[in-house]
């Protein structure tokens, strides 16, 4: 853990994210942030959660009325546990996840593959970037849409109390099966955060 995280009594938002004991980089997907998506984003059909962790992101996609399958590599009470994501067979009408954070090339390649309608990862702005994923992701299958949030994510451990913001800048990148194979740059409006916090 960062030693610096917990200063004064006080904790700061994260810079850096850190391994948690429970398994590699676990920070719960705050409500509103998924409330964005799916205000603008229609998805038919099923949708998975293939890092579902405790539930966060799969309880506000349950709210479109469609089947959603939550599961994660490991076991923090929601979901099925032991599902790698990466290796999995199966394929779903739509997938929606935030990543870790070390494995979302990975989880690219193997959503487009998985995924018969649409692919929603949540990323750093700054996953656009990179002269590799220039080359490969994005001139091979790039997003159909990158929807920037105009208010900042902060991204807690559970049981912190989230207070501040964050200095990392986030967004939805989606692949949809149907859409031109060009990029359109989105924003969302701001609002969600006070909405659905």
């Amino acid at each position: 853990m960062d030693a610096t995280y917990n200063l004064n009594g006080g904790f700061k938002p994260t810079i850096k994210r850190f391994a948690d004991l429970s398994g590699p980089d676990f920070f719960p997907t705050p409500r509103w942030a998924t409330h964005a998506l799916i205000d603008n984003e229609r998805f038919e059909g099923e949708i998975w959660e293939s890092a579902c962790g405790d539930g966060s992101m799969s309880r506000v996609l349950e709210t479109t009325g469609r089947r959603v399958t939550s599961s994660d590599l490991y076991d923090r009470g929601y979901g099925e546990a032991g599902i790698d994501f990466l290796v999995a067979s199966q394929k779903t009408d739509n997938i929606v996840t935030n990543p870790p954070y070390n494995a979302a090339e990975g989880f690219v390649r193997a959503g487009v593959e998985k995924a018969r309608n649409k692919f929603a990862l949540l990323l750093r702005l700054a996953f656009l970037e990179g002269a590799n994923r220039a080359n490969t992701i994005f001139s091979q299958c790039p997003p159909s849409r990158v929807w920037v949030f105009s208010e900042r994510i902060t991204f807690y451990p559970v049981g912190v109390e989230p207070k501040g913001s964050g200095t990392t800048a986030y967004a939805w990148f989606v692949w949809d099966k149907d859409a031109p194979n060009r990029t359109e740059l989105n924003w969302f409006k701001p609002g969600y955060k006070a909405r659905f916090s």
